[in-house]
């Protein structure tokens, strides 16, 4: 958008100049200029969260109650692209006392149009959620754990990234 007005606000100086060194006031001239801009893509993304937060109370329970993360995503891109939302652990599972056991998953459920499920793993991103065409998408994303779980509060840091491949 700066590169435009800046486009723009050339073009209206270039015009000026011209207009007042080219003829004296009296005569008028007219002109025909083009101008071409090319808006590149763009994307705003807001999570209500990046820190899954589960608190298990009970002992011997098999999974841990859900985490629900909100999400506005907006998006800018050439006609007909591809809008990506992707997830993925940006640090390890902690536990009541350090790192949770490897047996434990984290698995996510969406909500919302275009929206996915998945399992977080550190091998990379999943796909949370995928568009065609730019504009606004709202959704939810609804994260539960299963394993060995003991009570306690247990943490698992998230990076959310919205790209135009």
């Amino acid at each position: 958008m700066r590169a435009i007005s800046r486009s723009l606000a050339i073009v209206a100086i270039g015009l000026s100049v011209w207009r007042s060194s080219a003829a004296p006031a009296a005569a008028t001239r007219t002109a025909m200029v083009t101008v071409r801009a090319e808006v590149g893509a763009c994307t705003s993304l807001h999570a209500s969260v990046s820190m899954l937060r589960f608190e298990v109370s009970l002992a011997g329970t098999e999974s841990a109650p859900p985490v629900t993360v909100e999400f506005r995503a907006a998006a800018r891109t050439k006609d007909r692209a591809d809008v990506l939302l992707t997830v993925e652990p940006a640090g390890v599972l902690e536990g009541p006392s350090g790192a949770a056991d490897a047996e434990m998953a984290v698995v996510f459920t969406g909500e919302g149009d275009g929206t996915e499920s998945g399992v977080l793993n550190a091998a990379g991103p999943q796909v949370a959620a995928r568009w065609t065409g730019g504009g606004v998408r709202q959704g939810r994303l609804t994260f539960t754990f299963s394993g060995p779980i003991a009570p306690g509060t247990y943490l698992l840091p998230v990076r959310f990234v919205l790209s135009t491949p």
